[in-house]
């Protein structure tokens, strides 16, 4: 109750899926806002007043836990659409060489990079992995994230890409929020397949999908189509023999050198990820379909870059964009959405509204969870997160500062610095 801004999201038109052009700009503020929930969901949305007068919280009010909000914001959770939890140590050498002048593939080349990970992801046990997943998803959720995409592809053979998803299962048993698994194995070709890529490939393919899916490890199978990566060729076998095993695809492309969308928008991608290096044909293609275009400029900070994702060009365009953390030890160690946020408002000029909408009810689409998440509306999921700020806009504007204070998860409090947030039963 007392919610000063209560961001819910919902939208003038009623039109289901993700926000595109000035829709984006659609947060559906409440002032003085309330939200009733009830076993995990969502019962009802309006001011402190109607909450009040309404005659079934007067008759139940004695059983109702009641958190003033105290003038603050809430909004939905952060759907962070785009993360790789699942790894042992951060990568340090990386980091010192890149302060010191070395580019992402320079270090790649010498053996730094995605691969270096692999060796600690190789020997570790599933509870030691599925512990670092879980400290991360508490990260995650301290910053407000309330459902997070999670990748395996720190492994690279069948079975540590099935121990990570493994380790991503059992930590999301012991974490209130919503985790979905997504396959990675196609993040690049180990070290022992170097001579002979495409038999890695062919495993990926004709074992590893095939096994993922019949043991339903994964929603998702990802691939990195790009340079030193995998080509198009093989990323579109991938993505294919993963949609005829019934699993749902997205990618990573177009990060490091651009990629001709046409022939992975065919298959109906839920979201293209990155695309730091798109053309105006791309852009018009992907503003014609469904695919989400998911930016992750934490990596393009983290790295160094001066070119980050062009934003208002997308947006501008129609195209359906979603933010997320892209976490992970090599190129954007953050687990922290307003931060992303930030990045998105000072860095691709969106703004804070465009940032917040991308950030929940469209990235909510980039994991087809848009009629259970990313607004907070009569029967969605109970997640929120409340920010010890008086404006919305202090979430992007707050640089490196964690305002996050009370967070929700299916109605429970999951996260509290101070103060509350909600009344539920």
């Amino acid at each position: 109750m007392n919610i000063g801004q209560l961001i819910t999201l919902r939208s003038s038109s009623g039109r289901p899926g993700p926000r595109r052009g000035a829709a984006l700009h659609e947060l559906g503020i409440l002032e003085d806002g309330a939200v009733l929930c009830v076993a995990g969901k969502i019962a009802s949305v309006g001011t402190t007043r109607e909450a009040l007068r309404d005659q079934w919280i007067k008759k139940n009010r004695k059983q109702l836990v009641e958190i003033d909000c105290a003038g603050k914001v809430a909004l939905p959770g952060f759907v962070d659409s785009h993360t790789h939890p699942a790894f042992i140590s951060p990568r340090l050498v990386d980091f010192e060489e890149r302060s010191a002048g070395a580019t992402y593939e320079e270090i790649a080349e010498a053996g730094g990079g995605i691969r270096s990970s692999v060796e600690g992801v190789r020997a570790a046990s599933k509870p030691e992995l599925a512990r670092k997943i879980l400290w991360a998803l508490q990260q995650m959720m301290s910053h407000g994230a309330t459902t997070v995409e999670a990748k395996s592809g720190y492994g690279l053979t069948l079975d540590s890409e099935f121990k990570s998803l493994e380790a991503i299962q059992l930590a999301a048993t012991q974490w209130p929020g919503t985790v979905v698994p997504t396959l990675l194995g196609a993040h690049v070709v180990p070290a022992e397949f170097k001579s002979h890529p495409q038999k890695y490939v062919d495993l990926i393919c004709e074992q590893m999908i095939p096994q993922v899916s019949k043991r339903g490890l994964a929603q998702f199978v990802d691939v990195f189509c790009d340079r030193r990566a995998f080509g198009e060729e093989d990323s579109l076998k991938i993505l294919a023999a993963a949609k005829e095993h019934g699993l749902q695809v997205r990618a990573h492309v177009s990060q490091l050198t651009r990629t001709p969308l046409a022939n992975l928008l065919a298959l109906n991608p839920v979201s293209l990820d990155h695309m730091d290096h798109v053309d105006e044909n791309d852009i018009s293609l992907l503003a014609r379909s469904s695919t989400v275009a998911t930016l992750v400029p934490g990596a393009n900070y983290f790295l160094g870059l001066e070119l980050y994702p062009p934003a208002r060009k997308l947006i501008d365009a129609g195209v359906a964009v979603a933010l997320a953390t892209d976490f992970n030890p090599g190129s954007s160690p953050t687990a922290s959405m307003p931060f992303v946020l930030s990045l998105a408002c000072t860095q691709m000029k969106m703004s804070p509204a465009e940032a917040i909408a991308a950030a929940t009810i469209n990235a909510a689409s980039a994991l087809r969870l848009q009629e259970s998440k990313g607004s907070i509306e009569p029967g969605k999921d109970a997640d929120i997160a409340v920010f010890n700020v008086h404006d919305y806009r202090e979430i992007s504007y707050w640089v490196a500062a964690n305002r996050c204070e009370t967070v929700l998860a299916s109605s429970k409090v999951m996260h509290s610095q101070a103060g509350g947030l909600l009344a539920s039963v």
